[in-house]
């Protein structure tokens, strides 16, 4: 059997090369260019025998863990189906265990696997010139590369068993929002080191913190010899031997389960084709968040509000800086005005949804499901906003010691709004446009209710963030020994009052629903 279905498995690798002229042409086309690159890459790696073991070091550890991180991620994000799996053996009646380690194997035929295969033996050769025993660099090459094996083999069983039925442009838009969560920061900081033909400190610092992670664990304890590190290269090979340990367990389950399980086609078909409803729990919260994400997300009123927050967070830098503000100062402003802008939003949610809101009373949900649904979406647009914006900014104001204070203050601000939002939007809601009129088009109202609530969140959150903003202000011109302190200052401040005031408008909301459907029914 083993034989047969590694058999099986080179032929499917071979057929993708099949079929029409163009689609051979492509296909070919698509691994030559693959092996350019794995060649460079390998060539790349293989001029690290002259380099002092440090950069090496740091180099190969940050190389390894991204590879590791891709074959974890990878098949998840592009949405890869896995031409062996280990649903297909349900009818065959053969054993979990040696089923899963069969499939394993056959995981090493493929383009990536021998990709990494050649990545692994680059740098054992590395490693073997900078004076380590090579049974250690070989067997820190098997361990790297079964380990990125296993976790693609994860991925790929999680894809086609979790989200085989969920796969929405929903979906594959939040998985492109986090990869451009991560690569832009990555990206900006990369770009702001000054290398001087060296490894920069930063960079080495993040290569040790990786060494003892699982990602880049089997790619270290070898450098960490050569370094004479014993103790370091000792806890880094415990850490990668636990983690393929771990994935070899995983994967020995998600075999077992697949052939003892049998999938059912009427609920995968009841969730298909329900968007951002399918994304979601199955809970009165859930839906709240859900059919928010779809406004915030295509009712033009929520899209002008999102669109105009990076303007209001760039314009007080042109008077500042004609004022004589230096620069990188300036750099640092549009990133809390953001957040507090980001946090102001929601304050008048349930206004827009006029006549909407009555679903929320009739069917009874809870306060705190209403508050807490309402926060989600643009909780979910913000962070990666905020998320990409913090870096660059730091990268522009060229001190990264500064970055946790930046985040504290700007967590500190969109909390405290999102919390005072919460009892805003149901204890004074005022008049808006009604939905697929245009977003500035606004009705005359006959009070100043709309006035003092934007004021109050607005205020109130720059009030409560007052500790976290003079502490930033002190990690600027005194000193980066305040940046950690204003970092979980921020943190403190804004969760501890974003609990209190959705407590507190969940409680409003229960005891104000006839008031806010006279509302809703009046606008």
């Amino acid at each position: 059997m083993a034989a047969y279905i590694l058999r099986l498995r080179f032929d499917l690798l071979v057929g993708a090369l099949r079929g029409t002229a163009s689609h051979a042409i492509s296909r070919a086309a698509g691994l030559l260019v693959l092996g350019a690159i794995a060649a460079l890459a390998c060539a790349g790696t293989l001029t690290l025998v002259e380099t002092p073991a440090p950069v090496a070091f740091a180099l190969l550890v940050l190389a390894g863990s991204a590879v590791t991180l891709t074959f974890a991620a990878g098949p998840v994000v592009a949405g890869a189906v896995d031409p062996l799996d280990p649903r297909r053996f349900g009818v065959l009646g053969m054993q979990p265990s040696p089923l899963a380690w069969i499939l394993a194997g056959a995981g090493f035929i493929s383009v990536p696997a021998i990709a990494v295969l050649a990545f692994d033996i680059s740098a054992a050769i590395v490693w073997a010139a900078h004076g380590v025993p090579a049974i250690v660099s070989v067997l820190a090459a098997v361990l790297h590369a079964a380990t990125c094996v296993l976790l693609a083999r994860l991925s790929m069983a999680f894809g086609s068993a979790v989200l085989r039925t969920r796969r929405t442009r929903e979906l594959s838009g939040l998985f492109v929002l986090g990869i451009l969560v991560v690569l832009v920061p990555v990206i900006v900081f990369l770009s702001s080191l000054e290398w001087r033909g060296r490894v920069p400190s930063a960079l080495a610092t993040a290569a040790e913190v990786l060494a003892v992670t699982p990602l880049g664990a089997a790619a270290a304890f070898p450098g960490a010899l050569a370094l004479d590190d014993g103790r370091a290269a000792w806890f880094a090979a415990l850490v990668a031997v636990g983690t393929l340990a771990l994935a070899a367990f995983g994967w020995r389950r998600v075999v077992e389960r697949a052939l003892t399980t049998i999938d059912n086609p009427a609920e995968a078909r009841g969730r298909g084709g329900l968007g951002w409803f399918a994304l979601v729990p199955g809970t009165p919260g859930g839906a709240i968040a859900a059919r928010g994400l779809v406004y915030w997300l295509r009712d033009s009123r929520y899209l002008v509000n999102i669109a105009i927050i990076p303007i209001a967070g760039l314009l007080p830098a042109v008077p500042l800086l004609i004022a004589g503000v230096p620069a990188p100062v300036v750099a640092l402003v549009p990133v809390p005005i953001m957040a507090l802008f980001f946090g102001w939003l929601p304050h008048n949610d349930v206004a827009y949804d006029s006549s909407a809101v009555w679903m929320h009373i009739a069917s009874g949900v809870r306060g705190l499901a209403d508050r807490v649904g309402r926060l989600v979406p643009v909780t979910v647009i913000a962070v990666p906003v905020l998320a990409i914006a913090i870096p660059i900014a730091t990268a522009v104001y060229g001190r990264w010691a500064v970055l946790p204070a930046i985040a504290g203050v700007a967590a500190c601000l969109f909390l405290t709004g999102l919390g005072l939002s919460s009892i805003a939007s149901v204890l004074a809601p005022y008049a808006v446009s009604r939905p697929g009129d245009s977003p500035f088009q606004q009705p005359q109202r006959s009070d100043s209710t709309g006035v003092a609530a934007q004021a109050v969140v607005m205020i109130g959150a720059i009030a409560l963030s007052a500790p976290a903003l003079w502490l930033g202000w002190s990690t600027v011109t005194e000193g980066v020994e305040h940046a950690v302190t204003t970092m979980w200052t921020g943190l403190g401040i804004g969760i501890g009052v974003l609990l209190a005031c959705v407590a507190i408008g969940s409680w409003l909301f229960e005891r104000r629903q006839d008031r806010t459907m006279a509302f809703a029914s009046t606008t």
